[in-house]
């Protein structure tokens, strides 16, 4: 894994020079749809084939988008897709956005929940969370009916479990220690 972190860390930090603070968030959204197309392992056996050019790649990946790329969008693409490393594009997109989020001092933050949250809670939960973590955060909601209730909250490398599951494990622990 550390091959591919140091193989899209100059594309993402070019990215980033080369894109205006105020388009950041924007070339966000596109370099992370860019990700997930190239997260496909038909895409990417398709760009491995020899008897496929470069353009005929860059051409599949951008109608499978949902918008047109911007210029600098294309030119990523472009540059990714001749040097074959299209498999790095989701870690681009993951240091793209931390390079960004440290520059608005943000972070991205993965909510975990046994139930849908309604708009409403989620923006109550996410104030919350940013004082609890001392810093804006970027929710990301997943449902996971495992928690049974409460949720599990993953920012970076710190996680806030407050679901029934853990509670029950930490029983669990308790009893049969």
């Amino acid at each position: 894994m550390a091959e591919i972190a140091t193989i899209a860390r100059p594309y993402a930090e070019a990215l980033f020079q080369a894109t205006p603070e105020a388009e950041q968030a924007a070339a966000t959204g596109w370099v992370d749809e860019l990700a997930a197309v190239a997260g496909h392992t038909e895409l990417t056996q398709f760009a491995a084939n020899p008897r496929v050019s470069a353009a005929q790649v860059s051409d599949v990946v951008a109608g499978l988008l949902r918008a047109p790329l911007p210029p600098a969008g294309r030119n990523l693409l472009q540059t990714v897709i001749e040097n074959g490393r299209l498999s790095a594009l989701p870690e681009i997109a993951r240091q793209f956005r931390g390079l960004v989020n440290a520059r608005a001092g943000s972070a991205d933050a993965m909510v975990y929940s046994a139930f849908p949250i309604d708009a409403a809670a989620l923006a109550d939960l996410g104030q919350a969370l940013s004082r609890r973590f001392g810093r804006p955060l970027n929710l990301t909601v997943q449902q996971d009916a495992s928690l049974i209730g409460g949720v599990r909250v993953v920012v970076g490398d710190e996680v806030l479990d407050t679901s029934v599951r853990a509670r029950l494990e930490q029983m669990k622990a308790v009893l049969a220690a």
